[in-house]
């Protein structure tokens, strides 16, 4: 699965990067990011690449409450045209989760230790992700899940899932809500290549939440 990532690279990389039309507003350098909270979204608005803010864990439109949320923040590549809650959104509504690292728990026989992924670059990348709009008694809310597929070889001695990242190449492929051939889309949603990525244990201060500074991507 895919927990908790990082984002802290400057705007103008993030910009630059994923060729956003709109600029990115308030944001802030994120070293802890949670479900629930509200992440930088890149979509297509079928002319230009936006950045927009959602909240992480998918509430399907046709939800009756909001807390279901909370058990969609992942969506298994495997099954997405299986799901009602991931059917449509994987045909229409895809979009790209920027960040520059993630977090995963290796279980130990101490505990589960922490461990910070990230490209061997430390350039940031994008995970696939899928969103939905949900509305009810004038209240509405824009959500999005990160999708997970098996491990590569770096990440399976750490966990048996890992968050898609997409080939660059293949970033515009994905955000394009033109094109609705699952068959295709699925094919892009596959381990990353493990050589180009490394992972290094950090603070279990990682483990909270409400821990949000500079020191939790240290190693230790």
């Amino acid at each position: 699965m895919c927990g908790r990532f990082t984002l802290f690279a400057e705007p103008n990389e993030i910009i630059s990067r994923f060729n956003v039309s709109n600029g990115i507003a308030d944001y802030k350098k994120r070293y802890n990011i949670a479900p629930s909270q509200t992440v930088l979204v890149v979509i297509n608005d079928g002319n230009e690449n936006r950045a927009v803010y959602f909240r992480w864990g998918l509430i399907p439109h046709w939800a009756k409450e909001t807390k279901i949320g909370y058990k969609m923040i992942n969506a298994r590549a495997e099954t997405l045209n299986e799901k009602p809650t991931f059917k449509h959104p994987f045909r229409r509504q895809r979009c790209i989760i920027p960040a520059d690292g993630f977090y995963e728990w290796k279980n130990t026989p101490t505990g589960k230790q922490p461990y910070r992924i990230t490209l061997k670059t430390s350039e940031i990348f994008g995970f696939a992700g899928l969103w939905d709009r949900w509305e009810k008694d004038g209240q509405e809310i824009h959500s999005c899940t990160i999708i997970t597929t098996e491990p590569n070889e770096l990440m399976s001695q750490i966990h048996n899932r890992m968050p898609v990242i997409l080939n660059r190449d293949d970033e515009q492929i994905w955000l394009n809500n033109k094109l609705d051939d699952t068959d295709f889309l699925r094919t892009l949603l596959k381990p990353y290549n493990a050589q180009e990525m490394e992972a290094y244990p950090v603070s279990t201060l990682v483990n909270s939440p409400k821990n949000n500074d500079p020191s939790l991507i240290e190693q230790v």
